[in-house]
């Protein structure tokens, strides 16, 4: 499963333990990064993935094509641990939804196996999920740098700093239920919208929030997904204030044809289904691994697509099967395709009959659709991205909401969900698409960052001298220790304030 290392090399290559955390959206990408890094520059860098064995199991594709390049990539597995979830459940999409909240609690008795393991292996530094804050410990015990690798972009991880700040009168003003689903908070500088979950109630992010943020900012520094180009004012203000250093090193990953087998077997017939269609005319519909609809939400949103009369690929969860149902299914044959599972989403969005992607606006949809040259239908659902509608809409401006925010709510609970109507679905559609549509605006926008995204990551691009620089860093740690002084420009100083222009 893993390249084998001599004694020499691992006298002479700087060992990185990679620990992410138990979703998809953690896991793919930060895999992803320690196949970077150890390419970046063979010689010297070797990368380990801490994971439990079903975890593994998806991620073992992209590692056996690094290590099939001459990269040095192992996989580390441990037991996942016991919270009463079935064989091979081990991540956010493989739960359901009832069963969610034992997967946070599996990530809290990760701790001891985390902290046994990176006692007994000793590596020169751990990039670990922002979840995992208790690595920041032991890497100081260890005498080692402690990394957080944070899943979403600068743009959102400011909005929610500032946003904290003031969560207490948040939550005082929204107690009520029916004060929650009319709740709108207004930040200087961002128009105001619906917050993420842990904003408003308790949660589990809520209870962890300071410590996760005292891990980030007492450790060696952050590495970030997203490029300089996509949300340069918002990185310059994540280096002074949110990191003592800060490499935004992304896309890690590039949209590409051959990505099929990324993240788990996607389902590579529906690639051949594409090539049949015109040039930039198929709506991309995905929601993530993690999102779970309605059965009423689904049946609308399958009438909107529909409705819609534009060829769509459409990726539903496995859990989902049955809807929508065989009569719409041969209603809609050979202009609409259904996938049920896992798709090959970098393939997909390499596309050229692809010519938009409906999301939730999930951190690694917007990066891979801005790198793709692909303008979006946003569709959030929780978490940030909410926020990240914000920066695709607003400050980017690559793409446009299939319901404006004053039209109803939109969540994952279905409790306080209003259901999206099939109408409203067919016209955001139908109408982004058409000739001259806001698709045409957008699309402008898109293929000049998919263009810069392209040159961040060449040589001497930003995002390849960021990753360049933390193996620098790294390196120089291991020499001088991991508190040696920060270069200039990495300093962050006033950590503590308000960020009042997000």
């Amino acid at each position: 499963m893993a390249a084998a290392a001599t004694p020499g090399d691992r006298k002479k290559k700087l060992r990185v333990f990679f620990l992410p955390f138990f979703a998809r959206g953690h896991l793919i990408p930060q895999t992803d990064l320690a196949c970077r890094l150890a390419a970046a520059r063979p010689s010297d860098v070797e990368s380990t993935i801490v994971v439990t064995p079903a975890n593994a199991l998806l991620i073992e594709p992209t590692v056996s094509r690094a290590t099939a390049s001459g990269h040095v990539v192992h996989i580390l597995p441990y037991p996942f641990p016991d919270v009463g979830l079935g064989p091979g459940i081990e991540c956010l999409s493989a739960a359901p939804a009832r069963d969610e909240w034992r997967v946070y609690r599996a990530a809290d008795l990760a701790q001891p196996a985390h902290e046994a393991l990176l006692r007994a292996h000793r590596p020169d530094a751990v990039v670990a999920d922002v979840s995992f804050w208790w690595t920041t410990d032991v890497a100081v015990e260890l005498g080692i740098p402690r990394l957080t690798f944070h899943p979403v972009g600068a743009f959102p991880q400011l909005a929610m700093n500032n946003l904290f700040a003031v969560r207490a009168d948040i939550v005082a003003r929204g107690g009520r239920e029916a004060d929650r689903r009319q709740l709108r908070v207004a930040v200087p500088g961002m128009p105001g919208g619906k917050l993420p979950d842990f904003l408003v109630r308790d949660d589990h992010l809520s209870a962890l929030w300071g410590r996760l943020k005292a891990a980030q900012l007492t450790g060696f520094g952050v590495v970030v997904n997203t490029f300089a180009d996509l949300e340069r004012a918002y990185c310059d203000e994540y280096r002074r204030v949110d990191a003592r250093r800060a490499y935004f090193v992304g896309p890690i990953s590039q949209p590409s044809l051959s990505a099929v087998r990324r993240g788990g077997d996607g389902d590579a017939d529906c690639l051949g289904w594409l090539s049949t269609q015109p040039s930039r005319s198929v709506v991309y519909v995905c929601f993530g691994s993690w999102a779970h609809f309605s059965a009423a939400q689904m049946t609308e949103l399958a009438l909107g697509l529909e409705a819609s009369n534009q060829p769509f690929l459409w990726v539903v969860r496995s859990s989902d099967a049955g809807v929508p149902d065989e009569a719409w299914e041969r209603r809609v044959a050979g202009r609409g395709v259904v996938v049920r599972g896992w798709a090959p989403q970098l393939a997909v969005l390499a596309h050229p009959s692809v010519g938009a992607f409906l999301t939730h606006c999930g951190w690694n949809s917007v990066l891979e659709a801005a790198s793709a040259g692909v303008p979006v239908l946003t569709w959030p659902l929780v978490f940030e991205q909410f926020i990240n509608e914000r920066l695709v809409t607003e400050v980017a401006a690559f793409g446009a909401r299939v319901w404006d925010d004053g039209a109803g709510v939109r969540s994952v609970r279905r409790e306080e969900a209003d259901t999206v109507p099939a109408e409203a679905v067919a016209r955001a559609v139908a109408g982004f698409m058409e000739r001259g549509g806001r698709r045409e605006k957008a699309e402008v926008k898109v293929k000049e960052l998919a263009e810069r995204a392209r040159a961040a990551v060449a040589e001497n691009g930003s995002s390849w001298r960021d990753m360049h620089r933390l193996i620098d860093d790294l390196v120089q740690a291991r020499t001088s220790g991991p508190n040696v002084a920060l270069s200039s420009g990495d300093i962050p100083s006033d950590r503590g304030e308000s960020l009042s222009q997000y």
